[in-house]
């Protein structure tokens, strides 16, 4: 690469920006390509996703180069429409707009079905060939056939052409924009379809003559139903974004800020909050903000965050964070991450971008989305051409085009994937999963082998106090005391142990003097007046101790996985302690549930075999490789995959980076502060073994949510349309009604949705 290829492509890195913002006036896959291509296209824009289920798109653009206004006139030029992103209020705003367009909607549809099967009453007696059903339909209200046909027919008409533009306006325009800029969609066949069957009705209303049928029942109908299934399909699009819609507004839009010697409140907007800021949170209020707290005592709910349905227990010095909900206790808080820097925001933006991302899976929907609307097409006016020539009848001709026009249905075979994806990140999101997108949601179900990490992934990753052995007549009581007094502001996990075990019996302690750390060993210190000495045996020899009294003879032997530390008083051994990283809780039961979903698994672990076994045993994982530091993980992985096996690896988000992403899917434990930058296709926000084998569950159950949408896709268009095309009339007379075959067609994306639409209630223990 030349000298200056190079400097233009670090200058492109270096003005590379993101954004998201809302895509007006898609209705299908079709037109979803449409808006794509014209942003791929666009000057200075690097990549470019539009996500046909959210009507969102994220473009990654040189800032250099051009403007989120220029994305949004490339938009604007292809024949859509597109806003640029808004505040909190003015989403509210268009929320409510977006509900009364719907409201307008509504009954626009209901006055097209409504006139549309009055239409088809009034029309029986013109003579309209639209079936066997309609003739005997006719056989049972005789009285419609002394309506004088003339007039009957000009009314028909006029009613017809007011219902059409009123109800069709929006399909008729946005199939003239798409015409405009030489691309067709799903609107092109509906508004072809109905202006077709239009226009011949009223020339056979205009120039009379036998034989010369109406459509005007089909042409209000085929609208109706497709203003209907656009309606059905927007509400079901609404819940399936319910997720990532209650995240987004779980978050206060004001906060009470405490100022001054006087601590005066006063409530104010939360965009005038500034790191430091004292902020009160009353009882049933929802933190503002990712926070400390400096006063106060109460019990929160994480849930809508980490999906821990448990409320926690938060005092003095614990995190808080935005979004979860305060149960029972005034606190005050100090602010220390706002807006788009708080974990509820990252999760947010986690799952939106998860929501938007395709899958391997769907690159054959788009495939065939892209060419759907121009075959559909040729297969109605093949369908004509037939027709007119075997049957020698225009209006049946006619008929049976409309038909292929209306029932083919691009966006069922647009939403198949995505329609999944979306409800399946969500209902993820809700039970503390984060997938990082649709590909590494697919990658999950691929695995047959699973590594996992044994600290802090099987086991809670810090020692706990198992035993507390005493001699000379000291107490264990006063034990602990000394102990955490000397181990009070040591980071050790030992010295953790040591120190909440004393906080669990509220043993107080003064302050201890002269702390001299001994690295690798212990430390010592002068508590109580006394010189104390904790470490391992090696520093007791060091010291001159003699681990020979009948007391320390008969202590049981140390047990694989145990640490014992010695303490010493006034040069006198007084006790020890025992300490063990501990299973966490679930971590036998998430390991049998992985087994039963045919993974193989292995223990990866950088401590030693004698610490690592106990561990495999207690879970009842066989496999153990320990002593590996993480280049030999990231080598046993690679040894792994050379052999052709799929292999997913589960530790921790930032210490096992590199493992997690050799490994074909890597599960990480979330830590909450670093969510963006963790490695890893799925993200746990909370440390429960339970909801590893659950990620998987969810993907393989998406994943055949996703398969069984395409199936009913492609099997609806392939079925569908020759049936509409008439392949069932010379074997058994049965023809398809225009406005049969859009009903039919609503109902196909509705179904896809409503299939997508079962994961929301997903959950381990109900995983159909």
């Amino acid at each position: 690469m030349s000298i200056e290829a190079t400097q233009n492509a670090q200058s492109s890195l270096t003005h590379s920006s993101s954004i998201t913002f809302p895509v007006l006036s898609m209705s299908c896959a079709a037109c979803q390509h449409h808006v794509e291509a014209a942003l791929i296209n666009a000057s200075g824009v690097q990549s470019a996703r539009v996500d046909l289920m959210g009507h969102r798109a994220t473009v990654l653009f040189d800032s250099a180069l051009t403007t989120p206004q220029n994305l949004i006139d490339a938009i604007r030029a292809s024949g859509y429409d597109a806003v640029l992103p808004r505040t909190n209020q003015g989403e509210e705003r268009a929320d409510s707009a977006s509900r009364a367009t719907e409201k307008q909607a509504n009954i626009r549809t209901k006055v097209a079905i409504s006139a549309g099967f009055l239409a088809m009453i009034f029309s029986m007696p013109l003579g309209s060939e639209m079936g066997a059903l309609d003739q005997q339909l006719m056989r049972i209200l005789p009285a419609l056939y002394r309506i004088p046909q003339y007039p009957l027919r000009w009314s028909l008409l006029l009613i017809t052409l007011a219902g059409a533009l009123w109800a069709g306006r929006g399909i008729y325009l946005a199939a003239l924009r798409a015409l405009r800029h030489g691309a067709t969609n799903m609107n092109t066949l509906v508004a072809l379809g109905t202006s077709v069957a239009l226009c011949y009705s009223a020339y056979a209303t205009i120039f009379p003559a036998p034989g010369r049928a109406v459509y005007f029942d089909a042409v209000l109908l085929i609208l109706g139903f497709m203003l209907a299934g656009k309606s059905l399909e927007a509400r079901a699009k609404r819940r399936a974004m319910a997720a990532l819609d209650a995240l987004s507004h779980v978050r206060p839009n004001t906060a009470r800020r405490i100022s001054g010697e006087a601590k005066t409140t006063e409530i104010i907007p939360l965009e005038k909050i500034i790191v430091g800021d004292s902020i009160l949170i009353l009882p049933g209020e929802r933190f503002p903000v990712d926070g400390l707290i400096i006063e106060g005592r109460t019990t929160v709910d994480e849930s809508m965050l980490t999906g821990e349905s448990i409320p926690l227990e938060r005092t003095i010095g614990s995190h808080v964070l935005a979004g979860s909900l305060n149960y029972d206790g005034a606190v005050l808080c100090r602010a220390e991450s706002l807006g788009e820097a708080t974990v509820l925001a990252r999760i947010e933006q986690l799952v939106q971008e998860a929501q938007s991302s395709r899958t391997p899976l769907e690159g054959l929907a788009d495939r065939a989305s892209a060419i759907f609307v121009p075959v559909v097409l040729c297969i109605a006016a093949t369908t004509f051409l037939i027709w007119f020539l075997a049957a020698h009848s225009f209006p049946l001709a006619l008929a049976n085009s409309v038909a292929v026009l209306v029932i083919a249905c691009p966006c069922a075979m647009g939403l198949a994937v995505p329609a999944a994806l979306t409800v399946a990140v969500g209902r993820g999101a809700q039970l503390g999963l984060l997938y990082k997108g649709g590909e590494a949601l697919e990658r999950l179900t691929t695995l047959e082998v699973l590594l996992m990490d044994k600290t802090g992934t099987l086991t809670i990753g810090r020692p706990v106090l198992t035993q507390t052995h005493c001699f000379n007549a000291v107490t264990e009581d006063k034990i602990l005391r000394i102990a955490a007094a000397a181990e009070e502001r040591s980071n050790h996990p030992l010295a953790h142990a040591i120190v909440d075990a004393a906080k669990a019996r509220s043993i107080e302690w003064a302050p201890a003097e002269s702390v001299q750390i001994l690295p690798g060993r212990g430390l010592s210190a002068r508590v109580e007046g006394m010189d104390c000495l904790l470490g391992n045996e090696e520093l007791l020899k060091e010291s001159g101790f003699k681990l020979n009294s009948t007391e320390i003879t008969n202590l049981p032997a140390v047990e694989s996985g145990v640490t014992r530390l010695w303490v010493a008083l006034d040069q006198t051994i007084v006790g020890c302690f025992d300490a063990k990283d501990q299973l966490r809780p679930g971590a036998v039961a998430a390991v049998q549930s992985l087994e039963k979903l045919g993974l193989k698994l292995r223990i990866l672990t950088g401590d030693s075999a004698n610490a690592a076994a106990p561990i495999a045993h207690e879970v009842g994982i066989q496999a153990v490789e320990a002593g590996l530091d993480p280049l030999g993980k990231l080598s046993r992985i690679r040894s792994l995959q050379a052999e052709g096996l799929h292999v997913g690896m589960v530790g921790d988000g930032i210490n096992d980076a590199a493992a997690l992403a050799q490994a074909d899917a890597g599960i990480a434990l979330g830590s909450g502060a670093d969510l963006a930058q963790e490695a890893g296709e799925v993200l746990l926000l909370r440390s429960d073994p339970a909801l590893i084998p659950a990620s998987i569950e969810l993907a393989r159950a998406t994943l055949r949510i996703m398969r069984e949408n395409l199936l009913w896709a492609a099997l609806y268009n392939i079925l569908g349309i020759p049936l509409a095309a008439g392949a069932l009339y010379p074997s058994y007379h049965i023809l398809l009604s225009p406005w049969i075959a859009s009903a039919a067609m609503a109902f196909s994306s509705i179904s896809v949705l409503a299939n997508s639409l079962r994961l929301r209630k997903w959950s381990p223990a109900k995983n159909s």
